[in-house]
């Protein structure tokens, strides 16, 4: 699905996405990524939802957001407690979501002027 903005140009935006690939800014890639409205996309190791670790989430955590929207992949999935701990101590909330609704949230949240990050789980490699 193609996704377009008007008022978000300057910003890291959600121009398409499929079940297998994500656009940002109409750059396609094909692994894992989180992506903050003001940051280019970081590659994020996490290749499948059964591999997240702790380590993954106090990655997003040292990024100071105020709200994770987690991709899920094709279906929504929530994230065990254990290991979204930290980042609740943060005071930082943690939506999961299967991956089309979370760059549709991410969108509409980074246009409003939040500060959200978008972890999304693809099953590429990173190039």
């Amino acid at each position: 699905m193609k996704l377009h903005s008007t008022q978000t140009q300057q910003y890291q935006t959600v121009t398409g996405y499929e079940d297998d690939w994500i656009e940002i800014n109409a750059q396609r890639f094909s692994h894992s990524l989180v992506v903050l409205p003001e940051s280019a996309p970081l590659p994020w190791q996490v290749k499948a939802f059964e591999d997240l670790q702790p380590s993954d989430f106090e990655l997003l955590g040292s990024m100071k957001p105020d709200l994770v929207i987690l991709g899920t992949g094709q279906r929504q999935r929530f994230a065990p407690a254990r290991l979204t701990a930290q980042l609740m101590a943060q005071r930082v909330g943690v939506e999961c979501m299967d991956n089309q609704a979370a760059c549709r949230t991410y969108n509409i949240l980074m246009a409003e002027g939040r500060k959200v990050a978008l972890a999304v789980i693809l099953p590429g490699q990173p190039e």
